[in-house]
C-alpha cells in the first residue's frame, strides 16, 4: 500500500472521485425530487437536466442546467489548480484531467454510470490548453445556434479543439504529444455514440 504515499496516486484517486460528484442529478434532486436519470436521455449533464425539467418549470430549468454545466466544469479545474500550485509536473497535470473525466463518465457514487463528460472535459481544457478550448467554445454556441442539437455541437467542439491543438500546439510542452487529448476525445465520443446513431437516423432531439 505504499503507493498511496505517492502524491501523483493521491491526485489521481481525488481527481476522479471529485470528477464523479454528479451535481446535476444532486441538484435536481434537491430542488426538485426529480431524478433525471429517469428521463430524457437519462444523463446527469446540463443538456439532460434542462430537457427534463423545462417543461414543468422553464425558468428553474434553465438555473439548474446552468450550475450544472458550472459546476461539472470546475469539479475538473479545481484539482488541477491545487495540483498546479503543488508543482505536479505537466505529465501527471494530463493525467488527472483525464481521471476527472473519466469520474464523470463513470462515477464511483452512481454504480459506474455518469455523463457525458463535456462540461467536464471543458474545464480540464481550459486549463491545460485554454485558446484551443475558448475556439472549441465559441464553436460549440455557433453549432448550437445554428443546429441546435447539443450532442452535435459538443461533437463539433470536439473536433474545433482537436484540430486547434495541432495547429497552435504542434509539439505540446513537456508531454510532446497530443495523446491525452485523443483519450480525452475517445471518452467523449464513446460516451456520445447512442447521439451519434440517433443522428443518424435523424432522431436526435433539439434544444429549442
Amino acid at each position: 500500500m505504499d503507493f498511496l504515499l505517492n502524491i501523483n496516486i493521491q491526485f489521481y484517486i481525488v481527481a476522479y472521485l471529485v470528477g464523479g460528484i454528479p451535481f446535476g442529478l444532486l441538484l435536481t434532486k434537491k430542488l426538485t425530487s426529480i431524478d433525471v436519470r429517469e428521463s430524457g436521455s437519462g444523463s446527469i449533464g446540463a443538456t439532460n437536466v434542462l430537457r427534463v425539467l423545462k417543461e414543468s418549470n422553464p425558468i428553474m430549468a434553465k438555473r439548474i442546467a446552468v450550475a450544472t454545466l458550472l459546476l461539472d466544469a470546475l469539479k475538473g479545474i479545481f484539482v488541477l489548480i491545487i495540483a498546479s500550485i503543488l508543482g505536479l509536473s505537466e505529465q501527471t497535470l494530463w493525467m488527472i484531467a483525464i481521471l476527472s473525466i473519466v469520474g464523470h463518465c463513470y462515477s464511483p457514487f452512481l454504480k459506474f454510470e455518469g455523463g457525458k463528460g463535456v462540461a467536464t472535459g471543458m474545464g480540464v481544457m481550459l486549463f491545460m490548453l485554454p485558446i484551443e478550448t475558448i475556439l472549441a467554445i465559441i464553436a460549440w454556441f455557433i453549432a448550437g445556434k445554428i443546429f441546435k442539437v447539443s450532442s452535435l455541437s459538443s461533437l463539433i467542439a470536439l473536433t474545433t479543439l482537436i484540430v486547434s491543438s495541432f495547429i497552435i500546439h504542434p509539439q505540446i510542452d513537456e508531454i510532446k504529444t497530443h495523446a491525452p487529448i485523443f483519450v480525452i476525445a475517445f471518452l467523449i465520443t464513446y460516451k456520445h455514440v447512442p447521439n451519434i446513431m440517433r443522428l443518424f437516423r435523424g432522431e436526435e432531439s433539439k434544444i429549442v
